[in-house]
């Protein structure tokens, strides 16, 4: 298989693959099913590219020494860290592109969903925020409010793939059809709904499910058996999706399993095992709180590898481990707020380098060159051809056309990845303040990152790699550069049907970023 792999590498660009054959009428594989490799897909929820002991950056910070996740600096040891890697900048976008491998332009879930036919988003004294799709994603036809897509996980299923979630959903919003993952491709569901948050990580708080049915919608499904035990969300979730993998080896085919913590979002509740360690450091009690929601994270990151090497399959299975947006720093956390993901500024629901860049590694035996980094940027709509690519699902169409680029040369070291740029569009508003935080729009552009906001028209321009902290603007020393930029961005919004706000003021939508100049 690997040497298949290799030698489809050196023949043709494997970024390319995915698009010229997504006309073919269906799906299909060439070989038996148990030469492919297993895949997991690790997503933690809200976790920070600082969130953790191993470094992402050139330079070990406070919190990489604060937090204890030696998992993932073993899994880093064996793989390859992603330094770039961008995702949007809160949770249902992300999970959607993922899904769906289309940019959350395209797909309109551009803020997180919850509620049938219901936004989150308080009245602005400036906007009226647009229309978006509020129910999410599904794969049935004529759900309102909603994208229709073939999902990554149905594309698996159909291919070979015997496929478990266990986790978060968030693909859409409740008592619709992309709330539950079994309509959206899974086999097997454990704890996935419409929540993005658990009503309780506390298993003698039945995760927050009431005795007398009136549980709120944030109460995690499906896991009775640890009701009134004293165990943690993460730890039952390891625990159900090992018992999924038990019963996945019975069944001749490979699996893919999409292990989607709850951890690290609110509410931040401490995982009693490793509280006290962080108490005895000096955090104040939420910042030890939340410390123990990333090492638990990392303690199930090593039960699941440890799980794979005592039944030999670690050799043949793909491990990915990446976040869905920005560790949190805009309220609930100790001390100055914005500053969590240092050297990035600001956090969850921002524009800037701490709202979106996420902590990403790669194993993949045989394939990935152990301990090694790579610095090409990539987006969380490049995972869905990426992960067909790697279970080799040769040809397939989608409902939905795509964004997403195969980032497999990044993995094999054969072939090159397709130069290209990246954007963000969030047209909302998220709720907290803080810097980037607001009704933005954002491309990145080789080095160059630009970020337009919708209520005042500002642009504002970094050059990433010389000013990762985002705080020296210099929109105004590159007029040319900037209105380049606002043009591709615009561009690219206008071919996908981007929504905008209205500015009360003019009653008129707002201007494109390049319409600013004219």
């Amino acid at each position: 298989m690997r040497n298949k792999l290799l030698l489809s590498a050196a023949l043709f660009p494997l970024y390319g693959m995915a698009e010229e054959v997504c006309d073919m009428p269906q799906g299909s594989v060439t070989h038996a099913d148990k030469t492919r490799p297993n895949i997991i897909l690790f997503l933690v929820d809200d976790m920070g590219w600082q969130d953790t002991s191993l470094p992402f950056w050139t330079q070990r910070t406070k919190y990489n020494d604060t937090y204890h996740t030696p998992n993932m600096e073993k899994l880093a040891a064996q793989g390859r860290m992603f330094t770039q890697a961008y995702a949007c900048s809160i949770s249902s976008p992300t999970r959607v592109s993922l899904f769906s491998g289309m940019n959350a332009a395209r797909h309109r879930v551009t803020s997180w969903t919850l509620r049938k036919n219901t936004t989150h988003e308080q009245p602005d004294s400036i906007m009226i925020y647009p229309e978006w799709n509020v129910n999410g994603i599904c794969q049935e036809p004529g759900v309102e409010r909603t994208t229709q897509v073939t999902s990554l996980a149905q594309l698996l299923k159909n291919n070979g793939y015997h496929t478990i979630h266990c986790g978060k959903a968030h693909f859409g919003a409740e008592d619709t059809p992309g709330a539950d993952p079994l309509k959206m491709g899974f086999d097997v569901n454990i704890a996935g709904h419409a929540a993005g948050s658990p009503a309780s990580y506390y298993g003698t708080e039945n995760f927050g499910n009431k005795p007398d049915g009136k549980s709120p919608l944030a109460a995690v499904p499906g896991l009775e058996e640890y009701h009134g035990k004293d165990i943690f969300l993460s730890e039952a979730l390891t625990i159900e999706a090992e018992k999924a993998l038990d019963t996945a080896q019975k069944i001749d085919k490979p699996f893919f399993l999409y292990m989607a913590h709850y951890a690290i979002h609110t509410p931040i509740q401490p995982d009693m095992r490793f509280y006290q360690k962080y108490i005895d450091a000096g955090l104040p009690p939420v910042e030890a709180a939340y410390a123990t929601l990333i090492e638990g994270m990392d303690k199930s990151l090593g039960d699941i590898m440890d799980y794979l090497d005592k039944n030999n399959l670690t050799e043949n299975t793909v491990l990915i481990f990446m976040s869905d947006n920005g560790g949190l720093a805009a309220h609930t956390r100790a001390g100055q707020l914005h500053i969590q993901n240092y050297p990035l500024n600001s956090g969850k629901g921002s524009a800037y380098e701490g709202g979106v860049r996420e902590p990403m590694i790669i194993r993949w035996p045989g394939v990935v060159t152990p301990e090694t980094k790579c610095n090409h940027y990539l987006m969380i709509e490049d995972f869905f051809p990426t992960i067909l690519e790697i279970a080799e699902v040769e040809h397939y169409n989608t409902i939905q056309q795509r964004d997403g680029i195969s980032f497999l040369p990044l993995l094999t070291g054969k072939g090159k990845m397709k130069d290209r740029d990246i954007y963000w569009h969030y047209p909302h508003s998220w709720g907290p303040s803080g810097p980037g935080i607001g009704a933005t729009c954002s491309i990145r552009s080789g080095d160059w990152k630009l970020v337009y906001y919708f209520d005042s028209g500002k642009h504002e321009l970094f050059n990433i790699p010389a000013d990762i902290s985002e705080k020296n603007d210099v929109a105004g020393k590159n007029p040319t550069l900037v209105k380049k930029l606002s043009q591709k961005l615009s561009n690219y919004l206008r071919s996908v049907d981007a929504q905008r706000p209205i500015l009360r003021a003019t009653q008129q939508l707002a201007p494109w970023p390049d319409e600013t100049f004219k």
